[in-house]
Order: structure tokens, then C-alpha cells, then sequence
């Protein structure tokens, strides 16, 4: 007896114990997370403003959750916001000389990349330098560092330019050949997120508009790299096809670079642009302390609102994406607040759930009644991104935005083959003629693939609804360039989806001006998620495993494992866009 309770009271000391460290471990990142925000950076004269690649740009305040054991040297989130901001104030502050562009890739979208660019361009207006030096270096990476007064290339390096592509992975005769059914209700033929699962190769539908897209998103972009670089467009086309950029002395003969150097030499020649003397040390701050060194938090009396709605669509609530109970939430608290006088949606989704799409647009729609509703998109406002914003009152697009998408899907995943191809069949015993409707063995009744299909249509229907009324069009005409399809945003201004070609920043001027405000400041919602709600977040088990998951297949794997095992992704109708497009 005495050895029991000996050995109880040596766990309880041992919990206690462990309890008291874990505490501790809490309250000392809190403390040093604190500590670290009240310290502002001090800027000291002949500074470089720095893009390397530590710098990670996003667009929304939602996307910025940093792990429980981030440290300083790992990349740091910058809105693009404050990063247009950031470049605006260097050009007329005395204390930053120039701005030296010096990653080889670069996490951010084309629109995002398009603004930093003009806002580089706008920079040296100033009489300020702008290089760039890189070692292997992206396509995007390039397209950026393209814009600068230099460009140097490590000799060892290269430059991947090679133009824009996209693969579609089909996967019908893979799921015919393993008895996987599935069971497809869409309307649009230009609706392709089904179509990898309907056929095992591209429509001509599918190949018209991504032809389509990315012709669109290249010229306007080969363009601006060519005019940068001072290179005729005959010979640019040609240095493309013929992938001179892999090569560092062509890539010097063909004026994508101007000079091979080591790193070392390249800080030098920063020196020397400096009149640096050799005792005198070489001052560079990344964008992320540059903005922390001037940044205000405090509002004034009228404010503008922008309001993200960055990732999928989802019903219920989430920590990222746009969850419907959590961003309606956001949308009351906007329509509540007095000081807020104007609301920019900034919508960066590729679409989703059609039930929370819906419900997010009514929700919008109350707002409108009392207060402006400008919306601007970044990378894609595409089927449910699109949808919910026929609630604004004007409507801004970047010239690359994936646009339109105006369409409807289902798909449903049986296994009635595969199953019985290893000994296992279903029965079932139900009241009614479609008790059962789906089950995964049998798939859907024929009863419920009517019912279905009904609903599709009727969605679609109530989809362009809201887009006729919008946009001053018949239901013809949106439906002649709905279907599903996909345009740039150049194409969408063409066609009437938007209202003008524009930045986040020219919608929200003209939000203050709709409103009528002339000193204000501007807010962001939602608000970044606090140092105790990342660390719950990241203690979630469904979060740890999800981590887990993609560290171990990479992030366009896991996007098809969670097609097939979240079940927020087979939620109904969906108001999708048809392929996840990256540009590399």
C-alpha cells in the first residue's frame, strides 16, 4: 500500500511539474511575441530596402497564422497592402536610397506581382535605385525582378523563363479501372472541375478558354518583361522558346541580365552606388521591419473597411479560408460600426460551397443597403468568389484575375465495383423510394440523380440571377459568357463582369469618395487571429494531422487528398472554379 501510494503521488508531482513547464513555455512566447511588437525598428540614413526571401506576400490578414514555433528566420507574412504602402513611403523618404530585389522565387500571385511591379516602376520616379540580383531564379521571381534599373545573375545561376503552361491530371480510366464510380451533375460546358473524372483527355471546350487565359495573362506580362529589359518582342518570343535564361551567358547575350556576378560582388557595387567608404557598413531592412518602423494601429473617427474574403468557400466555421458562420459574423459586426462609412471586398476565392456563397452574398446585400460595397479582386473571384461579389455597387479587377466562372456542379464517388470486386456488396431497407438516396457502395437512386440535377439547374439559374441584376444584362447575355467559363480580368472589363481595371487602392478611393470621407483611415477584417487563438489553432488535432499530411506529400497532393476526404468539399451544390491554376 505504501508503495502505491508513493508511486500516485510521484504522477501527481510529475503533472504538476510538466503542467508548470508548459506554462511556462506559454507565457515566455507570449511575453517575447509582445516584447517584439512593441519594439519599433529604427531606420538609419543610406538604407537599402530589401526583398528577399525570407519575405512571404499574402493577401489576406487570414492567411497570416504563423506556426506555435515560428522563429525570426523564417519567412514573415506581408499583406500586399502594406507592401504597396511600404514602396510608396520609401520613394519620398530621405533615409532609404533604394530597393534591391534579391530572391531567386517568390510566393505571390500574378495581380500581386503586377502591383508590385507598377509600384517599383512608380519608385524610381524618384531618382532612386532599383536592382535585382538572383541565383536560380523563378519565372516569377524574374517577372518581378525584371522591372529594375540592373539585373544581376550569379554565374553559376539561371533564369527559368519559359512562358505559361497548364496540366490537367485525368483520371477516369484510372477510376474505370479500379471500380470507381462517379456521379456527375454540372451545368456549362466550360465547367471543368468534373471533367477529369467525366473523360481521359482535355475537351475543346476546356482547351479553347485555358488557351484562352493564359495567351491573355502572357502577353500582358511578356510585354512588360520586354519593355523592362529593352528587348524587342520577335526576339523576346524567341529567347522564351529557345530557354536562353538557363544558361548564364545567354542570359547576359540576350540582355535578361546585365552583369554575372558573386553576391558579394553585387553588395559591393550597392557600395559603391552608396559612396560607401570601406569602414562604413552596408544598411539593408527587409520590408517587414521597415513597415513595422512606421506603422500606426490607431483609427480615426471614419474609416474604410476592407473586408477579405481569401480561400475556398465553406459552410460552419473555420480558422482560413471563407467560412460562411464566421465571415456573416464579420459582415454584422461592419454593418453595426458607425466609424465604418465604406466597405472594400477584397475577394481572392476560387469559389465553393453554393449554400454559403448564397448565404454570404444575402448578408452582403443587408449591408449595401446602409453603406457602400466596392469590391476589388486579387488572384481569382471565380464561381462562389464571383458570386458573392453581386452585391457591390461598382467593381474593380486586376488585369490577370481569374474571372467569371459563372456555373454549377455535383459530384458524387461510389465504389460499387471496386467493392464487389473484393467480395463486398450493400443492401439496404429504407421507408420511402429514395430513403437511401446516396449510399457509398450503390451511388445515388436514380430518383435522387433527378432531384439533384434540379437542383443544379436551379442554382445555376439563381447564379445568373444575381448577375443580371449586377450588371444591367438579360439572362441571354450572361449566359452566353456564363457556362463555367473562365476570363482574365482584361476580358472580363470586355465583356461587362467587371467595372474597371484597378488595385485594391483604387477601389478603396473610390469607396471614400462613394462615402463622401475625405480624412479616414482604413481597417482590416477579419482581424489577425491573437497569439493565444494561433496557439489553440495549432494545439487543434485536425490542424496537426493536416500539417502532418502535407509536410509529407507536398501542397498540390494534399489538395487532391482533401478533394477526396474532407467532407466540406462534397457539401451539395458547389460554385467552383473549374482547375486550380498555378503559375510558376
Amino acid at each position: 500500500m505504501k508503495s502505491f501510494f508513493k508511486n500516485v503521488l510521484a504522477n501527481i508531482v510529475a503533472i504538476i511539474i510538466i503542467a508548470a513547464v508548459f506554462s511556462l513555455f506559454f507565457i515566455m512566447i507570449i511575453a517575447a511575441s509582445a516584447l517584439s511588437g512593441d519594439q519599433k525598428p529604427t531606420i538609419k540614413n543610406n538604407t537599402v530596402l530589401t526583398l528577399d526571401f525570407k519575405t512571404n506576400i499574402i493577401d489576406s490578414p487570414t492567411e497570416d497564422q504563423e506556426s506555435l514555433f515560428s522563429f525570426s528566420d523564417q519567412q514573415k507574412n506581408i499583406l500586399i497592402f502594406d507592401m504597396l504602402d511600404a514602396i510608396k513611403k520609401a520613394k519620398s523618404d530621405d533615409k532609404i536610397k533604394g530597393i534591391s530585389i534579391e530572391t531567386d522565387g517568390i510566393s505571390a500571385g500574378f495581380t500581386q506581382l503586377d502591383d508590385i511591379r507598377a509600384a517599383l516602376e512608380d519608385f524610381k520616379k524618384s531618382g532612386k535605385f532599383v536592382y535585382a540580383y538572383g541565383n536560380v531564379v523563378s519565372q516569377s521571381a524574374y517577372y518581378l525582378g525584371s522591372v529594375a534599373d540592373q539585373y544581376f545573375l550569379n554565374p553559376a545561376g539561371g533564369i527559368d523563363l519559359k512562358g505559361l503552361a497548364t496540366e490537367v491530371l485525368y483520371m477516369k480510366n484510372f477510376a474505370d479501372k479500379y471500380g470507381i464510380g462517379i456521379q456527375i451533375i454540372r451545368h456549362g460546358k466550360y465547367k471543368s472541375a468534373v471533367e477529369p473524372y467525366m473523360r481521359d483527355d482535355m475537351s475543346p471546350e476546356n482547351k479553347e478558354q485555358l488557351s484562352t487565359l493564359l495567351n491573355d495573362i502572357w502577353s500582358v506580362n511578356s510585354q512588360k518583361i520586354a519593355k523592362s529589359r529593352k528587348i524587342d518582342s520577335t526576339q523576346f518570343r524567341t529567347v522564351v522558346d529557345s530557354l536562353y535564361g538557363a544558361i548564364p551567358e545567354l542570359s547576359l547575350q540576350h540582355k535578361l541580365a546585365d552583369r554575372l556576378v558573386q553576391k558579394s560582388e553585387y553588395d559591393l557595387m550597392i557600395r559603391t552606388k552608396l559612396n560607401l567608404k570601406e569602414k562604413d557598413k552596408l544598411l539593408k531592412v527587409s520590408f517587414n521591419k521597415y513597415i513595422k518602423s512606421y506603422q500606426d494601429s490607431s483609427a480615426k473617427d471614419e474609416q474604410i473597411a476592407v473586408l477579405y474574403a481569401s480561400g475556398a468557400i465553406y459552410n460552419g466555421e473555420g480558422f482560413q479560408d471563407i467560412y460562411a458562420d464566421n465571415f456573416v459574423k464579420e459582415i454584422k459586426k461592419l454593418t453595426k460600426n458607425d466609424k465604418v462609412k465604406a466597405v472594400v471586398l477584397r475577394i481572392n476565392s476560387p469559389g465553393g460551397s453554393a449554400n454559403a456563397s448564397d448565404e454570404i452574398l444575402f448578408e452582403l446585400q443587408q449591408l449595401k443597403k446602409k453603406k457602400p460595397i466596392i469590391v476589388s479582386f486579387g488572384d481569382y473571384a471565380a464561381s462562389g468568389g464571383y458570386y458573392i461579389a453581386m452585391a457591390a455597387d461598382k467593381i474593380y479587377s486586376e488585369s490577370n484575375t481569374i474571372t467569371g466562372s459563372i456555373g454549377v456542379f455535383g459530384m458524387i464517388p461510389y465504389f460499387k465495383e471496386a467493392a464487389n470486386k473484393n467480395g463486398l456488396t450493400s443492401h439496404a431497407v429504407t421507408t420511402n423510394a429514395n430513403s437511401n438516396m446516396y449510399s457509398p457502395i450503390n451511388g445515388v437512386t436514380p430518383g435522387g440523380v433527378a432531384i439533384l440535377t434540379k437542383s443544379v439547374e436551379q442554382t445555376y439559374k439563381r447564379f445568373v440571377h444575381f448577375v443580371t441584376e449586377n450588371r444591367k444584362k438579360s439572362f441571354e447575355q450572361i449566359d452566353e459568357i456564363g457556362g463555367g467559363r473562365v476570363w482574365s480580368g482584361t476580358r472580363a472589363k470586355q465583356i461587362g463582369l467587371v467595372d474597371e481595371l484597378g488595385t485594391l487602392n483604387d477601389a478603396i478611393a473610390f469607396a471614400a469618395q462613394k462615402a463622401k470621407v475625405k480624412e479616414y483611415s482604413i481597417t482590416s477584417f477579419p482581424k489577425k487571429m491573437t497569439q493565444f487563438e494561433q496557439i489553440f489553432k495549432n494545439l487543434d488535432e485536425d490542424e496537426i494531422s493536416a500539417r502532418f499530411i502535407k509536410n509529407k506529400i507536398g501542397a498540390e497532393n494534399y489538395k487532391m487528398f482533401e478533394q477526396i476526404t474532407n467532407p466540406k468539399l462534397q457539401e451539395g451544390v458547389m460554385m467552383k472554379m473549374p482547375f486550380d491554376l498555378k503559375i510558376d
